[in-house]
Formats: C-alpha cells, sequence, structure tokens
C-alpha cells in the first residue's frame, strides 16, 4: 500500500456523517484528518480537523447536502484537496448492532446487508444511519470494499450466564439476549492497556465510557467479562436522554394507563430521559455540574450513584478490582464527575491524586492506592481502521482494486 493511499473510517448518525481519514503508518494507521458534515436535511455544515487538531479549510455546502449519499458527494470531492493523488483503499463503518450472528467485522456484502437490516429493532436510532453510510458508499464508490466494525463484537465469548436473559424459550431463540456496547471504545482501551500501564493491563479492569451514552465494562486478561448494557443500548447507567436500567413495569404502565404508543414510549426512552429527564434543562453534564436549579444537581447525583452502583456489581463479577479507567466525553473530561466516582470508592481503598487529576494524567490515583486508577482518550475510528486493514489485508492489495479520489463528474 502507497503511503499517500488512504482509508476512510465513517460513523453515519441521524443527521450527521462523521469521518476519519488514515494512511499507512510506522506500525499503525496514521490519522491524515477527521471531522464531520452535519445538519444534514436543515443546514448541512462541513469540518474538519487535521491530526494535531488544527481546522482545515473545507467547502461551503449548499442546502443539497441533504442525506449521508450527498454528504458522501462532498467528502469526496474535498479528499483530494487534503490528500492529493491518493486512492481509497478501503471505507470502515462502525454499526452499532451485529446481534448474535456477528461476533466479529466482516466485509460487507449484499447478504450481510440484508442481515444488518433486520438489526434495525434493536438499535432503532442508530443502525438505519450506519446502513445508510454503507448504502451511500456503494453507489459513490462502487469499487472499494467495506468492513462493518460492531460495538458488540467485543462482547462476545462471554459465559452464557452472562447474556441470558430469564424470559420463555420461544421469545429468546429469535436473539433476546445481553449484547453489551461500545465494545469497539473497550477493545481499544484493552488494546493499549498493556503499552500504557502493563502492571495492571491483565488484571481484573472496569473501564468506565461515560459520555452522553455510557457504560462500564469488566475485563479480565484483557478480555469482556461483562458490562452494564443489555439487549439494547438503553440499558445500565443514565445516559444524556436515556434511563439506562428501569423496572420494566414502568413500560407496561406507560402503555396501559398513561395511553401511549409504542413510537410515542421509544420517544420517551431515547429522547426525553436521563440527565435531561432530570434536570429538565440539558443532557449536557458541563452545563449541569455549572447549573445552580436542584434538578441539575438531582441529575448529577444520580449519574454518580448508578455508576457507583454498577461498578460495584462488575467488582463483583471479577470477584475484586485492580484497576478503574475512565474514556470517553465525561470520562476523559469531568474531574468533578471522576472524583465523586471515586470517593464512592474510597472504602475499597481507592485514593485520588487531586493534582494528577486536575490536570488529566494518566494514572489519576496516588502510589498507596489499592486500585490504580486511569484516565485513557479513547480511539475507536482507529479500532476501526486496524480492523479494515487487517480485514482487507490492504498492504498487499494491487493498485488496480482501488478507487482514485476525484471529484465526481456532472
Amino acid at each position: 500500500m502507497k503511503n499517500r493511499d488512504v482509508l476512510l473510517v465513517l460513523n453515519a448518525g441521524p443527521s450527521t456523517l462523521k469521518f476519519s481519514v488514515y494512511q499507512a503508518g510506522a506500525g499503525d494507521w496514521s490519522l491524515s484528518a477527521r471531522g464531520q458534515i452535519d445538519g444534514l436535511g436543515m443546514s448541512p455544515q462541513f469540518s474538519a480537523r487535521d491530526e494535531e487538531g488544527g481546522r482545515l479549510a473545507v467547502p461551503r455546502l449548499t442546502d443539497s447536502v441533504r442525506d449521508h449519499s450527498s454528504a458522501l458527494e462532498a467528502l469526496a470531492s474535498w479528499l483530494p484537496v487534503r490528500c492529493p493523488g491518493a486512492q481509497v483503499r478501503g471505507v470502515g463503518h462502525r454499526v452499532v448492532h451485529g446481534g448474535s450472528i456477528f461476533g466479529a467485522p466482516v466485509v460487507v456484502t449484499h447478504p450481510v446487508v440484508e442481515q444488518l437490516r433486520r438489526l434495525v429493532p434493536l438499535a432503532p436510532l442508530h443502525q438505519p444511519y450506519n446502513l445508510a453510510g454503507i448504502d451511500a458508499v456503494a453507489r459513490r464508490m462502487p469499487g472499494v470494499p467495506q468492513v462493518a466494525c460492531f460495538d458488540t463484537a467485543f462482547h462476545r465469548g462471554r459465559r452464557d450466564v452472562v447474556d441470558i436473559v430469564p424470559l420463555p424459550l420461544e421469545i429468546r431463540r429469535v436473539g433476546v439476549q445481553r449484547y453489551g456496547f461500545h465494545g469497539l471504545s473497550y477493545e481499544y482501551i484493552a488494546s493499549v492497556l498493556p503499552r500504557l500501564a502493563p502492571d495492571i493491563a491483565a488484571k481484573r479492569v472496569i473501564i468506565g465510557h461515560l459520555g452522553s451514552a455510557a457504560s462500564l465494562c469488566a475485563l479480565n486478561n484483557g478480555r469482556s467479562v461483562d458490562s452494564s448494557f443489555g439487549f439494547t443500548a438503553l440499558d445500565g447507567l443514565c445516559m444524556g436522554t436515556s434511563p439506562g436500567a428501569l423496572d420494566p413495569g414502568i413500560v407496561l404502565f406507560m402503555v396501559q394507563s398513561l395511553g401511549l404508543s409504542p413510537k410515542e414510549v421509544e420517544t420517551v426512552l431515547y429522547q426525553r430521559s436521563g440527565l435531561l429527564g432530570l434536570s429538565g434543562i440539558t443532557s449536557d453534564m458541563r452545563d449541569l455540574l455549572a447549573s445552580p436549579y436542584p434538578a441539575a444537581r438531582v441529575a448529577v447525583e444520580y449519574f454518580v450513584y448508578r455508576a457507583a452502583k454498577e461498578i460495584g456489581a462488575l467488582a463483583t463479577v471479577l470477584q475484586g478490582i485492580d484497576a478503574l479507567v475512565f474514556t470517553a466525553g465525561i470520562g476523559e473530561h469531568s474531574t468533578v464527575i471522576r472524583a465523586r466516582i471515586c470517593q464512592a470508592f474510597s472504602w475499597l481503598g481507592v485514593v485520588l491524586d487531586p493534582a494528577a487529576n486536575a490536570q488529566h494524567d494518566l494514572r489519576i490515583s496516588t502510589d498507596d492506592s489499592r486500585v490504580a486508577v486511569l484516565v485513557i482518550p479513547t480511539n475507536e475510528d482507529l479500532m476501526i481502521a486496524r480492523h479494515t486493514g487487517a480485514l482487507l489485508n490492504l498492504d498487499g492489495v494491487a493498485d488496480t482494486s482501488s478507487t482514485v479520489v476525484r471529484p465526481h463528474e456532472r
């Protein structure tokens, strides 16, 4: 693979197309640019940064960029400016749900896409748009191979008792089980722990992926043992707009007594609950921490309470805990939330170093803390690039199989 050739990583959402551009580097993929096209269908905006975070010049978009296909068209037209003469050798996609079928990344084919469409009800806010990104690439870059990388795959191979749900067999046999998500994030953290913290990499580690979507994962020797997510990404921790663990009787009550339709219940659970529902103000943790309103304080307290409670449960699963790792938006940036969660575990021997925490150091616990506490930025896109490169064997691909990146001819 020529150094100037590129690999694209796409993460398609309801109104966004997030992207990263990677080039072959010394032993790993090297980031060339990342950004997003958002506001699809409304007021589209294109933004991009280089590998050091500097802003890159991008075109001003018109209202004609209204879906993922036209967004990809804009991205493909810009790529020659950023990477002159480059060729796209492969496109890797984040796909939220792989169900019980896909336990590893897979090259995208028509049968694969059809199987993924059947999983849309399990991730209605993500899966349709992940598939829209795949469809857009198939139309715009038909000669470029695509790879689907699943947020569920890292959690495959756990004990049956972890994944089973206590429902009748006729319901379980159609795929109703616990899956776990944020697997690409957890897999990345597990991959860098041997280098960043070799003393704890093979031990009992709990990772907190704390962001607008939040979850926890228990690792033993770098493998997923259990996580806070379940059948869908609604389970577990309190999140920005989702409630996390909820008595299923509440759902029945909303339908039977309040008269809500299934679609209205879906909207409540995915878009109106969590930090937003508790505070009535916002789903943004930064704004909640700065707010003087009592409801905002309650939302923050509940977020910490649920995280601490779930960490305790996972510590029981692991029969102890050697390290706690914070990652994702809140986990990487909020000194206050990290401190409060660590304070809840002072009884376990967690001793936070306030100065290290304030500086967002790698290790924010003291030397005498019985549990090591670390802050490690996640990198799901790099994990997708690694999987895509390995699955497509891109270093050995002949130039004739590539598609030259050039503006679409009109």
